[in-house]
């Protein structure tokens, strides 16, 4: 039997940041939870680049009674343990899977690891956030999600970007329909390094962009293309050029980078009517709506009388009520556990992800084929 079909439709969550009472939770602030709504315990695995972060938001949240870090290296612990001195440490993954006080573990180890981490979680009954991306393939991505459903676990994925207010506000803005009919989006995610010994560029910084795209879009690509080169280390390419087919003549664009000398990170979408660029990077007004575009006249005899006329209009800067993306994925996701909710970035959401980066991987070995996008059936 075929494990994997093509989908031409799109399968990613609609549900909004809530508390515990299902009351929206504004995008400038969270609610901390009473004492007898928070969780019993959540362990943060993974104390490296990305790991404190959880446990600096999970802290201040408040969201657990008990609070548990966990790194085989000793330094890292103990550099979590000065700056949060109430904070459990420990260098057993096993121990915490035996705890029965533990209810959700956050994956942050690298990305090789992550299959094999939360699938352990999620046997000892945990509820589990995997840093993005979810896995290193569709079968485990797959294996992942259908194990959470048949435990009755929560299983979200770290795409982190899918909660800020410039994301947010432009998912908004295109559901309006002011940018008229999508044309296209160019993301550009560029810097001198972080250069990671498992995985290639695309797997490492592509995966923001494609979130953010197929949140955007709110539908999945047919077809990806990509190219890329390794100039440091063997197979483990450090700038690529991806490009996501989608139905109605869609198509986007992402380039990434570990060998930029600027930090880029600038999206650019093009609509019939508007256009707008998110530029992250910007320290304020990280949006702007350009009135600018291109109209043919609809009529004419001759070739002499073809010509297109361009308009060049105002720009706006919409307001945005900006707060740290991570505490509120932070917040969504022990929220989801206690209500049961559907997480936003929820293991289907991890899984499309994975399947273009897979299909994208494929293509760069082959010189840039284009390839089509199997999708796990869940």
């Amino acid at each position: 039997m075929n494990d994997f079909v093509h989908l031409d439709r799109n399968h990613l969550v609609k549900h909004p940041l809530t508390n515990g009472n299902g009351v929206a939770v504004p995008h400038n602030g969270v609610v901390y939870p009473d004492a007898d709504t928070r969780l019993a315990g959540v362990a943060v695995v993974g104390l490296g680049y990305w790991g404190p972060n959880w446990v600096r938001n999970l802290e201040q949240l408040q969201c657990a009674r008990r609070l548990v870090a966990c790194d085989l290296d000793a330094p890292r612990r103990n550099r979590v343990k000065e700056l949060h001195p109430a904070v459990e440490a420990t260098a057993s993954f096993d121990d915490i899977l035996r705890d029965p006080e533990i209810d959700a573990v956050v994956v942050a180890t690298p990305v090789s690891t992550h299959y094999r981490l939360a699938r352990l979680a999620l046997e000892s009954g945990k509820s589990v956030m995997v840093e993005k991306p979810l896995a290193m393939s569709r079968r485990e991505a797959g294996d992942l999600v259908r194990l959470a459903r048949g435990c009755r676990r929560t299983l979200m994925v770290g795409h982190t970007f899918l909660y800020s207010a410039p994301v947010l506000k432009t998912r908004e803005i295109i559901q309006s329909g002011e940018l008229g009919d999508i044309f296209y989006i160019s993301s550009v995610r560029a810097n001198l390094g972080l250069f990671q010994h498992d995985v290639n560029v695309a797997w490492d910084l592509a995966t923001h962009d494609i979130s953010i795209i197929l949140w955007l879009l709110d539908r999945v690509p047919q077809a990806v293309s990509c190219q890329g080169q390794s100039h440091y280390c063997k197979d483990i390419e450090d700038v690529a050029l991806l490009t996501l087919h989608f139905s109605n003549s869609v198509i986007a664009f992402i380039h990434v980078s570990w060998l930029d000398p600027s930090k880029i990170r600038r999206t650019t979408i093009v609509g019939s009517q508007k256009m707008l660029v998110y530029d992250d990077t910007a320290p304020q007004e990280k949006l702007r709506i350009y009135d600018r575009g291109v109209t043919m006249q609809r009529y004419y005899d001759t070739f002499g009388e073809f010509q297109f006329s361009y308009r060049y209009g105002d720009i706006l800067i919409p307001r945005l009520d900006e707060s740290e993306p991570l505490r509120q994925e932070c917040a969504h996701f022990v929220d989801c556990i206690r209500t049961g909710n559907q997480p936003r970035t929820d293991g289907v959401n991890g899984l499309q992800v994975v399947s273009v980066l897979e299909a994208a991987h494929l293509s760069m070995r082959e010189c840039g084929r284009l390839v089509p996008i199997k999708y796990a059936t869940v």
